[in-house]
């Protein structure tokens, strides 16, 4: 029986979690507040996080983080991608020996523009076969009501690549493994940012031919990072770069695609936050993606602009027409 620890009680850590149990693990989840650790432990349910949805007996909680790592053989990580660092250095040493480290974030740290693989290695003191990284269309609240889904799980360790894919594997759930780390993780972390833009232009009314050059724009300069940071390109077509992306940009459960369209609306930054209520990891992973793409001479058009809207101030119907009046080129 595998033993398996979630370090976090938001929808996506909680819904894993469920995956995890209903895959066979007996699951701990760790939460910060207690009162979310005691309803989970109690009631089996997370109604802060996933409404209504009815977590298995095997689940436990606790906001002990040591208490929910002992024993546990995986090790699935689900903060805002911002705070890993911080959790990490009070974190450190608690994991079982040669446990696996499931990174479930989808971001880039600002300051280091490190991916979150590179941050859990670093802060963590792990080797990093140890650090798998799943990733791919995989909104919360539809995984918890077992629609059919499919994700990837990521690393540099074959063989524990194929331990995660086992772990959570379910009827509802297909799970492939890959090799390329840095091209599932920059597209886990670049559709953010491309989902505030579709926001944005939903809720400026545009129209669908707007939405498609996003998503298909967004998706080449994407690759073009990802390529310049050693990615396989083929991984951009795939699950963890065009099915996440039009997942997150197309969906209204997409956090990043909500927080574009307040900002659409011509809300500011504090006022969209207000309004949503939610993380956005596209707003604070803008700012770290255009600096690692400056970093390597890689034009992000989209990027750039989201970042001058959400950080500069600029209204979002002028980014528009500066990303409409750029030089034309081949595609």
């Amino acid at each position: 029986m595998r033993s398996a620890a979630v370090l976090g009680a938001g929808a996506w850590g909680t819904a894993f979690a469920k995956v995890l149990a209903e895959a066979g693990s007996d699951v701990t989840i760790w939460a910060r507040r207690e009162s979310v650790a005691t309803a989970i432990r109690e009631s089996h349910v997370n109604e802060g996080a996933l409404p209504g949805v009815k977590l298995p007996d095997r689940i436990r909680a606790t906001n002990d983080l040591a208490a929910a790592v002992a024993g546990a053989e995986l090790v699935a990580i689900a903060v805002p991608s911002q705070t890993l660092r911080g959790n990490l250095a009070e974190w450190a040493g608690a994991f079982e020996p040669g446990s696996t480290l499931i990174s479930l974030m989808k971001g880039i740290e600002l300051g280091t523009t490190k991916r979150m693989s590179q941050v859990m290695v670093e802060t963590a003191r792990v080797d990093p076969d140890r650090v798998v990284v799943v990733s791919g269309p995989n909104l919360a609240p539809e995984i918890a009501a077992e629609q059919p889904a499919a994700t990837v799980v990521a690393g540099i360790d074959p063989a524990r690549c194929r331990a995660v894919q086992q772990a959570i594997a379910l009827p509802y759930l297909r799970p492939y493994t890959s090799e390329d780390v840095t091209g599932c993780e920059l597209g886990g972390a670049v559709k953010n940012v491309i989902a505030l833009a579709y926001g944005m232009a939903a809720a400026m009314g545009l129209g669908d031919n707007t939405k498609a050059s996003l998503i298909t724009r967004g998706l080449a300069e994407t690759a073009r990072l990802g390529v310049a940071l050693g990615a396989d390109p083929l991984t951009f077509a795939g699950l963890a770069g065009l099915g996440d992306l039009v997942a997150t940009c197309s969906s209204p459960l997409s956090r990043n695609r909500t927080f574009g369209e307040q900002l659409g609306l011509g809300k500011t930054l504090e006022q969209a936050q207000a309004a949503t209520r939610q993380t956005a990891e596209g707003v604070k992973s803008c700012l770290a993606i255009r600096d690692l793409a400056r970093k390597r001479a890689v034009e992000m058009p989209i990027t750039e602009q989201v970042e001058r809207v959400c950080h500069e101030g600029v209204d979002p119907r002028v980014a528009v027409k500066l990303l409409m009046g750029r030089e034309m080129k081949p595609e």
